[in-house]
């Protein structure tokens, strides 16, 4: 009784734990979907430019950042500060996510996105040493399904800048995601990457500004986007992966199509379909299966060195 008491109590930290951790990882998520409609909305209604939109969301990023940062610490911290290569995938996905919007619909471009997710994150994962249980991929697949057949009654052929931009967008994506792992100050790390962006925006700016246009309803878009849909909800991301194995990060963006779905469903007064409803069970019933695959298996999935913990 006495050992069995002892079981349960040492237990409930981690129950806690896993509780923080899917709150965390839902939150992000939530924002990723936000950050989706907001940018749809703006370049689909034409009321910013592509270029504008991916400068103003950056340096709004960057200043929310450094604001909640100095208002903390009253300083910008010395010994997290993300990396310049991290920097670069975070420009290269903001901005080839804008301009694919442009000859994408946003059923192609979602699956395309996210469908280049899975596979760089799952690749590099693999290459890094880890290895997927046959529920997993069994996991994988069946959520790839379920977001084939969401977005499958509004896709189009894609033209080949779009594809090609797109997928660009979600492998840089991918890639920045796993360069958060470990992160030991999410909140200084992305500030910083933010920061570290203000270089390549200056030179996109020079290369565009002829073309720049932008009402005030697009501003104030770009620059929700950036501070809170992008920044913070990037932070909470590098939070949320400090407990998350490469493979389950990737599974759980697959998601963010339904949420922001729901969104739509919520705040848009749109009907809850049956194909909702099928996908949407489709998708999280694959996220569940890769979650707790490594449980079922009674195999732990191996970790990275720790030599990379805190590499950013």
């Amino acid at each position: 009784m006495i050992s069995q008491l002892k079981t349960e109590l040492a237990s409930t930290p981690s129950r806690k734990t896993g509780i923080k951790v899917f709150l965390i990882t839902v939150s992000a998520l939530v924002a990723f979907a936000a950050n989706s409609v907001l940018c749809r909305f703006a370049l689909g209604t034409g009321i910013i430019d592509a270029a504008a939109f991916t400068s103003i969301r950056l340096i709004a990023g960057a200043v929310v950042l450094c604001l909640i940062i100095l208002l903390r610490t009253s300083h910008l911290p010395q010994t997290s500060k993300g990396s310049w290569f991290a920097s670069f995938m975070l420009f290269t996905y903001a901005v080839t996510f804008s301009y694919a919007y442009i000859d994408l619909d946003t059923g192609t471009g979602a699956l395309i996105l996210f469908g280049a997710v899975q596979i760089s994150m799952i690749c590099l994962s693999i290459v890094k040493g880890n290895r997927l249980q046959i529920i997993e991929w069994f996991g994988v697949a069946f959520a790839c399904m379920g977001l084939v057949y969401l977005v499958l009654p509004s896709i189009s052929t894609p033209s080949a800048p779009g594809f090609l931009l797109m997928a660009t967008a979600g492998s840089a994506w991918g890639v920045y995601t796993l360069k958060g792992r470990g992160s030991l100050n999410p909140l200084a790390d992305t500030a910083y990457n933010f920061l570290r962006t203000l270089p390549l925006v200056i030179i996109l700016v020079i290369i565009t500004y002829r073309n720049f246009h932008f009402t005030v309803q697009g501003a104030a878009l770009a620059v929700i986007s950036g501070g809170i849909t992008s920044g913070m909800g990037y932070t909470i991301w590098y939070t949320a992966l400090r407990d998350l194995t490469a493979t389950q990060a990737a599974v759980a963006q697959l998601s963010v199509p339904v949420i922001a779905a729901l969104g739509g469903v919520i705040f848009m007064a749109e009907l809850i379909t049956l194909r909702l409803s099928i996908s949407s069970i489709m998708i999280l019933g694959g996220i569940f299966l890769v979650v707790i695959g490594p449980s079922l298996t009674h195999q732990r999935l191996p970790k990275e060195p720790l030599s990379q913990k805190g590499e950013n």
